[in-house]
């Protein structure tokens, strides 16, 4: 993905991000999630829901690469996060300097190693999956990556930080659209990297009856809520707040910007 601003402006605080209320940031933090292994927090298992729906596919494409034919990769994906969602998991695994996405491939390798010699077992427990796999979108996904020779578990964090900046554009795009603004997001998202063409903001501009000053200031201030939205949702994924730029300048690293 190329949306991403190659030095995100920085903001004073994690948590200021505005139209976020503080609640929303405060119980999908990682560190709360933890908390679930000892205190039975209902706000707590819905956020470590939601931060696995928004993040399976970086772990459904790891036991892909292992060998896995895509129904048993389906399978074992949706059973992996039937346990983790039942939170057994959270007792048994800690996070590796509290970031979720190493916590989360520590526990499916945990869980790989126990069920590899089941590949013929019969699904447990019926009904509805807890986190309902979509393994033909996530092939389209893999069909489209480019051929790469780098290790598991450095292709698992480029995809751990593709899928992370595909949230932050849904976020930037929901928000656009809630306030009116849908038709300006579609036009001024492709001004989200980089330097662009004097001419395209002229074009942009007429397109949206704006002026090119006018346009300029509106993709500063997308660029800049891209960059607020990309390091609050990196705090989420994280246990300690000081912990947040490192993680940035990490998965800047990973994806080569």
């Amino acid at each position: 993905m190329s949306d991403l601003p190659r030095k995100p402006e920085p903001v004073d605080s994690h948590d200021r991000a505005k139209g976020i209320p503080r609640e929303w940031f405060s119980t999908t933090h990682w560190s709360t999630v933890l908390e679930a292994a000892d205190h039975a927090s209902t706000r707590s298992v819905e956020a470590l829901e939601r931060l696995c729906r928004a993040y399976w596919y970086p772990l459904y494409a790891h036991v892909r690469q292992r060998g896995t034919e895509v129904e048993e990769a389906q399978d074992l994906t949706q059973e992996f996060f039937a346990r983790f969602l039942a939170k057994g998991y959270l007792d048994q695994v800690r996070p590796e300097r509290g970031r979720f996405r190493n916590y989360l491939l520590t526990a499916l390798n945990h869980f790989l190693a126990d069920e590899w010699d089941r590949r013929k077992r019969q699904k447990r427990g019926g009904g509805t999956p807890p986190l309902r796999i979509d393994a033909q979108a996530g092939e389209d996904l893999m069909r489209f990556e480019p051929v790469d020779t780098a290790s598991p578990d450095r292709l698992y964090e480029r995809r751990w930080a593709v899928a992370l900046l595909n949230q932050v554009l849904d976020h930037l795009s929901e928000e656009y659209e809630r306030a009116g603004k849908g038709r300006l997001f579609r036009v001024l998202q492709t001004f989200l990297v980089g330097d662009v063409a004097e001419p395209s903001y002229a074009q942009a501009g007429l397109e949206l009856g704006m002026s090119e000053g006018a346009l300029r200031i509106a993709v500063h201030r997308l660029r800049r809520r891209y960059a607020e939205l990309f390091r609050l949702h990196i705090a989420h994924t994280v246990s300690d707040p000081t912990d947040i730029d490192d993680e940035m300048r990490h998965l800047l690293t990973v994806l080569g910007r």
